[in-house]
Order: C-alpha cells, then sequence, then structure tokens
C-alpha cells in the first residue's frame, strides 16, 4: 500500500451515550496532524457528532473544538446515506459531508492504508 493512501476513521458509536465517538474523532485528527490523508466516516448514530447543539453529545465542548479543527483544515465527514438526523439544528456550522452508501464504504475500507473503527 501507497504511503499516500489514507486511514480512515470508521465511527459508529453515539456521542449521546459514550465519549468514544469523540475519541475516535480526537485520534483521528492526532493521525491528520502527522501529514497523514484521513478520511472520517460516520455510520448510524455517530453522525449526531455534527448535531449543531453539543450540550447532549458526552465531551460535547471537546467535540465543538475538534470538529472547528477538522472544518478548518477542510476535512469532509462521509456519512452513511439514510442516518443523516430528520430533525433540523444538524450540521449548522457548514462542515462538508459526503454521503456515502455500504459499497461506497467498502470501497473507501479497501483503498486504505489502515482503518480504525470506533
Amino acid at each position: 500500500m501507497a504511503e499516500d493512501e489514507p486511514v480512515v476513521v470508521l465511527i459508529s458509536l453515539d456521542p449521546r451515550v459514550t465519549a468514544r465517538a469523540n475519541e475516535a474523532m480526537r485520534i483521528g485528527l492526532g493521525i491528520l496532524s502527522g501529514e497523514n490523508a484521513v478520511t472520517f466516516v460516520l455510520t448510524g448514530p455517530a453522525v449526531h457528532l455534527l448535531d449543531e447543539d453539543t450540550d447532549d453529545l458526552e465531551d460535547g465542548d471537546d467535540v465543538a473544538k475538534f470538529r472547528a479543527t477538522l472544518r478548518a483544515l477542510g476535512v469532509a465527514f462521509h456519512i452513511e446515506a439514510g442516518a443523516r438526523p430528520p430533525e433540523g439544528g444538524w450540521n449548522r456550522d457548514g462542515h462538508p459531508v459526503v454521503e456515502v452508501g455500504p459499497a461506497e464504504i467498502a470501497a473507501l475500507i479497501r483503498g486504505a492504508r489502515r482503518v480504525l473503527v470506533f
């Protein structure tokens, strides 16, 4: 595998229930800071990492900080098609988002140098 292939950080944990979703984002940001390409994939309830109101999230203040840094770097979140919450107040900051289906998620994983699953 080539060094320019990304590290995929796949997060499926619910940030309203566990701080591990936030930790996954923090770890991905740390990998990115080492000048590695990182692809973030949010599936199921992990899409709540982009909720506007972070008060309901475990470690919500940290989530907001990490999101802001990723947005400033232009890093997109790949989100599972159909997982976007129907109510308003989601991704109000306009973070880059790419909807992906199961086949596209599998392709991202196959094309990765490493995969971290949370």
